[in-house]
């Protein structure tokens, strides 16, 4: 019973780094690119969202994985999608009620929570497919790993934008301790072009610190969870089955039409 205990542990733990670290939902996956860009102006909107999508992807999964033996397959993006709203409204009221200045700063990007391809996708490929712990630490590890990025994100860009961080003047506090001389901000950090650049410049840092790992022997391949095919090149051989008929597999929309006639 104690090794099943420690295998469960461990293996939980393995889906915890990999959303963290060797799946991180903005660096490796590439996902959620609209509230990335558009909110990480600074790093307490980047810390706030990612914190919000978080609670929002833990509740969510936990829920999902609970009734994946009752939803049925064929309405279950539009369960998904309920059940996430519910969660997603339940957190833009706390945020109107309790933290005012940081739900005006987000904006419309709270609601867009709904439709956050983070959270439908790891509905999609892990909760509706595995039991509760695991699902609640993939996304508490997905969440996090969204948090960190879009902090790390809001960080660069408000230090070097704004020469602040969490509003706090940095750069001009560390200057006037050696000259006189202010910062004058690179305002295009704070602009739509320097997002882009802060998120190309700290994916290729992270790409060279996991090729450094790799070289050290140390492992930092993704373990694929969920589905077990690569979604970027994903064809009949993951889930594209579900919604193509490619190769004549049952279950598929061509084959429920093609019934449909036939009755």
């Amino acid at each position: 019973m104690s090794e099943g205990n420690s295998e469960a542990r461990q293996g939980s733990m393995e889906v915890f780094f990999n959303g963290l670290v060797k799946e991180n939902p903005t660096f490796v996956l590439a996902l959620g690119m609209c509230p990335t860009l558009a909110v990480t102006t600074s790093a307490i909107n980047g810390l706030g969202m990612g914190l919000t999508t978080t609670a929002v992807l833990v509740l969510s999964n936990a829920i999902i994985s609970l009734l994946r033996h009752i939803i049925p397959n064929r309405v279950r993006i539009p369960a998904f999608i309920v059940i996430v709203a519910s969660f997603v409204t339940m957190v833009e009221l706390l945020l109107e009620g309790f933290i005012p200045s940081l739900y005006s700063a987000l904006g419309l990007y709270i609601p867009l929570i709904v439709v956050n391809c983070i959270i439908l996708g790891r509905a999609e490929s892990f909760a509706s497919k595995n039991p509760v712990i695991p699902s609640i630490f993939d996304g508490l590890g997905m969440g996090l790993g969204f948090t960190v990025a879009l902090t790390a994100i809001g960080a660069v860009r408000e230090l070097l934008g704004a020469g602040e961080l969490f509003g706090i003047p940095v750069i001009n506090n560390v200057l006037g301790m050696f000259t006189t001389v202010e910062y004058v901000p690179i305002s295009i950090f704070v602009l739509a072009p320097g997002a882009f650049f802060v998120l190309a410049a700290l994916t290729a840092l992270q790409n060279r610190v996991k090729r450094k790992m790799q070289e050290k022997g140390q492992n930092v391949d993704k373990i694929q969870s969920g589905c077990s095919s690569d979604c970027a090149s994903c064809s009949d051989s993951g889930c594209a089955h579900r919604f193509v008929d490619v190769d004549g597999a049952p279950g598929s929309v061509a084959d429920a039409k093609a019934n449909k006639k036939e009755g």
